[in-house]
């Protein structure tokens, strides 16, 4: 099979079940985010401060995956075949890594800019696309003409507890790499 199809060479792409939709379409940015976001979690599960998370951060690639096959998927002609699906086990997972590496870290008074390590920058990045992809499925979501059209709810808490998971770990990296952790002090 030819990884090239030309189908797509007007601007056109389909979503699962079939419909042919414009590549600039709401529903493409989403997943298309998702899976910039699935990229840089590749990015910050390859760092070698990491290896003890390699596997939970797998775990969120798959269930970045997950919700991509959902945003791709046409509300209106979903398949009759079961597609995976997040859970609430996926979202107590996140909150239980947070909640472990809470214990572990000072406690935070002030906002914290990105940087200090390479690594920790990466996952900075992460965290900023997490943001992004957030807003593009709350738009989906909000545009949604019908309640088929709707964004499961429990792909946008995932999302935002996501995102929280993103900036604890990138204070727990900095941590274990010794790497300053920088405080926002606005100018008076």
């Amino acid at each position: 099979m030819k990884i090239y199809t030309k189908t797509g060479d007007k601007g056109q792409t389909a979503l699962i079940g079939g419909r042919r939709v414009s590549k600039s379409d709401l529903r493409i940015d989403a997943y298309g985010t998702v899976d910039e976001l699935n990229s840089w979690i590749g990015l910050v599960r390859d760092q070698p401060v990491n290896i003890v998370r390699r596997e939970l951060l797998k775990e969120i690639q798959d269930r970045l995956f997950t919700i991509g096959s959902e945003l791709a998927t046409d509300p209106e002609k979903a398949p009759k075949r079961v597609m995976p699906t997040i859970a609430p086990d996926d979202i107590m997972l996140l909150e239980q890594a947070m909640d472990t590496m809470d214990a572990e870290l000072p406690e935070l008074r002030a906002f914290v800019l990105p940087g200090g390590h390479e690594s920790v920058s990466f996952c900075h990045l992460a965290r900023t696309v997490c943001r992004r992809a957030e807003r593009n499925i709350i738009t989906l979501n909000e545009q949604a003409l019908t309640s088929v059209d709707t964004v499961d709810e429990l792909v946008m808490q995932y999302i935002n507890r996501l995102s929280d998971y993103l900036f604890m770990l990138s204070r727990k990296m900095a941590q274990e790499l010794n790497a300053e952790e920088v405080t926002w002090k606005p100018r008076t």
